[in-house]
């Protein structure tokens, strides 16, 4: 199945591609941004990352569905429709995550850093494909994963490894530890750390109520 799905994705590298580029699209309509390959083999070399990172991405569902009937004779029915809930909470909040640093985080990040390039009188009209892919890639993903973070808490809470109260008396920490962690994932600016902190934040609140309810039940 990830062979196969790599084999799809690199097909279509090429509007992958298209699509990576779409948060510098403005700057590059206006003539202020221009992405480019300085290796003679940049092109084979973005084939091959799109189809390993977007193989793997395809593919997951797949790996997923065939690890499940492994396990699922063994379980009883209302652990098997409380692992396919979680799946599917899962996969909405990692496309959100993926939403949300790409439509929003990536552009601004993008601007930010090309206006503080020319605030600092070091104006960047070439970049090199290369680089911009990784950290587009690094973004998004890192919002995908990060968007986790209230179904693991739900999950402990489930268990009752953690309870409301624990996180409540906690929220000042993971406050500053949303911020923190924000700004190691995502592109040096101030905009794009708050963009990813915030949510974090409001998700960790999610958390809490979302555990507190199972308690009471």
């Amino acid at each position: 199945a990830w062979t196969i799905c790599c084999v799809v994705v690199g097909v279509f590298s090429p509007t992958v591609l298209k699509w990576l580029k779409e948060p510098a699209e403005a700057l590059m309509k206006a003539g202020k941004l221009e992405i480019v390959s300085l290796n003679i083999t940049g092109g084979f070399a973005q084939i091959m990352s799109i189809a390993m990172w977007g193989g793997t991405a395809l593919s997951f569902p797949f790996v997923m569905y065939f690890l499940l009937r492994f396990i699922f004779p063994a379980l009883t029915k209302r652990e098997k429709i409380v692992i396919l809930s979680i799946l599917i909470f899962g996969t909405a909040l990692f496309m959100v995550g993926v939403g949300l640093a790409y439509e929003k985080t990536l552009p601004l990040a993008v601007r930010c850093l090309q206006a503080i390039n020319n605030w600092v009188g070091l104006p960047v009209e070439t970049i090199r494909i290369e680089g911009y892919i990784s950290i587009v890639l690094k973004t998004i993903i890192a919002f995908g994963l990060v968007f986790q973070m209230p179904l693991i808490l739900f999950v402990l809470g489930w268990f009752g490894i953690i309870t409301s109260k624990g996180l409540r008396e906690k929220r000042r920490i993971a406050i500053v530890l949303a911020f923190v962690i924000s700004m190691f994932l995502t592109p040096p600016d101030p905009m794009s750390q708050i963009i990813m902190a915030v949510p974090l934040c409001l998700l960790y609140e999610l958390s809490v109520w979302a555990i507190w309810l199972k308690e009471r039940a």
